[in-house]
């Protein structure tokens, strides 16, 4: 059945969707923190100091809000797609550091990880032809390939 082969000629418009899917979404879930100036990202870094880093809370803060809003963007543009998916994996591992540490249940922090092993994956995926990095950047094994 041609449902079950594996011709994936659509893979890179599913990269699009998923993208601009989850990067609106992280935009829409990073600017409250991002626009709440040094006390939300004091409260936010502060999760820092359970994996040693206890200086410097607004700055960690100020740094994982870019991540969220700025990130999401750059992701759904597909623009500085790795270092984007890196910035996102690093803040949700912080997020489920923070949610395990504190004792909440699973449901409390499973978004988080589903969001660490999503991150994950798209890192090593790339961004796909329909993207940025690939009109800006064009990798030469796409150009030979279409």
């Amino acid at each position: 059945m041609v449902l079950f082969e594996n011709r994936y000629r659509t893979h890179d418009f599913g990269l699009l969707l998923l993208r601009v899917g989850i990067g609106v979404m992280f935009t829409i879930h990073g600017y409250p923190k991002l626009v709440g100036g040094p006390e939300m990202w004091a409260q936010v870094g502060g999760v820092m100091k359970l994996v040693g880093l206890d200086f410097a809370p607004v700055f960690w803060g100020f740094l994982a809000a870019v991540a969220e809003a700025v990130g999401g963007q750059l992701l759904a543009l597909g623009l500085f797609f790795r270092l984007a998916c890196a910035l996102l994996l690093g803040t949700m591992m912080m997020a489920t550091i923070m949610h395990v540490s504190s004792g909440d249940a699973f449901g409390a922090y499973s978004h988080a990880l589903e969001s660490a092993f999503l991150f994950l994956g798209l890192l090593f995926t790339g961004p796909g032809r329909y993207s940025l990095d690939q009109m800006l950047f064009p990798s030469r094994t796409l150009r030979r390939l279409y």
